[in-house]
């Protein structure tokens, strides 16, 4: 299978303010919008994508209607964590895990969208030598 490309879509049962929360925190745009979707793009990079679609829609399979999209975690890496959670804070998101570093070779932060999905921000530093160890040559944070 070759993917042409890929992202994550979260059902909500709120459309507008999830696009908007994306919008006003993390600078996405919106390529398509509808009342029941918003595909979401980063005005930074366009191969970054994000889409929002209404939990009760009829293209959602019958098992899979009306589930929201909480239990997520979804990561977004940076290149000025320090920056975008200055941002955070300003903008008075939930920080449920403040800015620290991590042996395991990042720097991040974690705050919830309005459906209870988690966003780490993140930007990679390098890792301990016990944690470089267990890192692909090619892997390896710079």
């Amino acid at each position: 299978m070759k993917c042409t490309q890929y992202y994550p879509v979260l059902m909500t049962s709120n459309v507008a303010e999830t696009a908007r929360f994306y919008q006003d925190n993390f600078k996405f745009k919106a390529a398509f919008e509808a009342d029941w979707y918003v595909h979401l793009q980063s005005e930074e990079d366009e191969k970054v994508n994000l889409a929002v679609l209404n939990q009760d829609h009829e293209t959602i399979p019958k098992e899979g209607r009306g589930k929201g999209a909480a239990g997520m975690l979804i990561n977004f890496e940076v290149e000025d964590v320090d920056a975008v959670y200055e941002k955070a804070n300003e903008n008075g998101l939930p920080i449920l895990q403040a800015l620290r570093d991590e042996d395991f070779g990042q720097r991040h932060f974690i705050t919830r969208d309005p459906n209870g999905v988690l966003i780490d921000v993140i930007k990679p530093i390098p890792p301990s030598p016990e944690f470089l160890k267990q890192f692909a040559p090619e892997a390896v944070p710079s």
